[in-house]
């Protein structure tokens, strides 16, 4: 009996984990097939990231979420998985022991990534969906611990900077109003411009084109954008998706002025993000406004298709 190479690729991310499962090319189909993707809301950052931890309950969570992606692989006659974590379990005092725990239950091995690593793979993951071709793009994937910065082109990254100001941690340390305040808005607009010196620099010495914006937040403005075109994009979105500045700022605008209830029953709104988007969203508004992009081209691809790249390149 042939037994086909299977791969399980876990991104485990502060807000969400990731668990795609894909069959490697062989003769029968040279391209890789993907036979599941599925994410689980485990919220890994709540109520501890800005602690330095991971709380009882998260940490529940997570072992909880493994186990029954570890029932898929098998289901699934894995031969291969690869696990990453990234900023909520490398800056944990009980990271180690998470990930420990996670070998010890279900036999998966966590690899906890720093943040250049991860950088490096997100990039490798929208380079599949975005052609960058020759110019240089400032792609930016927002986590809930870590924002990672990348000035690339197709070819080559020229720089790259993981920043621990994910959502969860702003959320954590402005989210004081709901809708923010004048005054909140403010004072997180002058922390972005502290925190992001060295994008700055790097923005002006590299002059990159366009925006690229891969991950959650991203999806869901795409989302949003779909269901006011009266569209509904389902759970296997267009590799790459344009947001143009009008209709990121309907979107934004809406976000701002309104509670959470009022966001949670937006079309195309996720439930889990309706507090994490409206930080989010002001750090975009940053971005594209200090930086004067004129768009944003949305990459449904990250750090784990960037995975599954550097493992059909090897």
């Amino acid at each position: 009996m042939i037994r086909h190479r299977r791969l399980a690729l876990i991104d485990m991310g502060t807000n969400t984990f990731h668990l795609m499962i894909v069959e490697l090319p062989e003769a029968r189909h040279p391209e890789p097939v993907v036979l599941l993707r599925t994410k689980v809301g485990v919220r890994l950052g709540e109520d501890g990231i800005s602690k330095g931890e991971i709380s009882p309950e998260a940490y529940a969570r997570a072992l909880h979420t493994l186990a029954a992606f570890q029932e898929e692989i098998e289901l699934h006659q894995v031969t291969e998985v690869r696990a990453t974590a990234t900023s909520a379990v490398r800056n944990a005092s009980n990271g180690p022991a998470l990930a420990r725990d996670i070998f010890e239950q279900t036999g998966i091995r966590v690899e906890i990534i720093p943040g250049a690593r991860e950088a490096e793979l997100i990039c490798q993951g929208v380079r599949q969906a975005v052609p960058l071709g020759l110019e240089p793009h400032l792609i930016m994937d927002i986590g809930g611990g870590s924002v990672e910065f990348i000035v690339a082109n197709q070819e080559t990254i020229f720089w790259k900077q993981s920043f621990e100001i994910g959502a969860q941690r702003l959320l954590d340390r402005f989210y004081k109003h709901d809708p923010l305040t004048t005054d909140d808005l403010h004072e997180l607009q002058q922390y972005l411009a502290q925190k992001l010196a060295a994008l700055t620099a790097a923005v002006q010495h590299f002059r990159p084109s366009a925006l690229v914006g891969a991950s959650g937040t991203f999806d869901t403005l795409g989302d949003l954008q779909a269901a006011r075109d009266g569209q509904e994009r389902g759970p296997n979105p267009p590799p790459e998706t344009p947001i143009s500045l009008d209709s990121f700022y309907q979107s934004y605008h809406q976000i701002l002025h309104s509670t959470h209830d009022q966001r949670v029953a937006m079309p195309g709104m996720t439930p889990m993000r309706a507090d994490m988007i409206v930080v989010a969203c002001v750090l975009i508004d940053f971005v594209l406004k200090t930086y004067d992009f004129l768009h944003i081209r949305a990459s449904a691809y990250a750090l784990k298709e960037g995975l599954l790249q550097e493992m059909l390149t090897q």
